[in-house]
């Protein structure tokens, strides 16, 4: 009894391989709806958004300019101008100027945030400096120094319709 099998040719039983199936041209449609070309380009813009992290025991000083995600959990020193989010971890520390479209503060940050569509100051976490955002969150047991200027649009329209007030959620 063989322990493998005769695969030389002219031998019987020997099974011929199948060929390889092209996978160059792309699958048929049939029984999906067109997809919406808006759709597509926002999703798989999001997709290419890389997130860099600054792991927690590098401290590092320069400038950060950029599409993608940033998070921080060292220490930074120096501006961050990304058109995706900034994460700042427990324990993290940033001395610099922030535009982000989403700041999310739980560790420390010395500087001001200009024209976030949001910025999520959580539990623990600090800021020393001035924040101009579309909201604000704010968690109890988080510190902030500093003057505030939320819910309104870069003309100094309401960005809450006729309210007038913007409010912290």
């Amino acid at each position: 009894m063989a322990l493998w099998k005769d695969t030389t040719p002219g031998t019987t039983g020997s099974n011929p391989v199948p060929p390889a199936k092209d996978f160059t041209r792309e699958p048929e449609r049939t029984n999906v709806a067109p997809l919406n070309p808006d759709t597509t380009k926002r999703h798989k813009e999001r997709a290419e958004m890389k997130e860099s992290v600054i792991a927690s025991d590098l401290t590092i000083e320069g400038k950060i300019v950029g599409s993608g995600h940033v998070r921080i959990a060292g220490r930074f020193k120096g501006d961050v101008q990304v058109d995706g989010n900034l994460t700042i971890e427990t324990g993290a520390n940033l001395d610099g100027q922030v535009r982000a479209q989403v700041v999310t503060v739980a560790g420390e940050l010395k500087g001001n945030i200009e024209n976030a569509k949001r910025v999520e100051l959580l539990e623990g976490g600090s800021i020393t400096g001035d924040v101009k955002a579309g909201s604000l969150t704010v968690a109890a047991g988080s510190r902030m120094r500093g003057q505030m200027e939320f819910g309104w649009d870069e003309e100094g329209k309401s960005a809450l319709g006729t309210k007038g007030f913007g409010t912290a959620q």
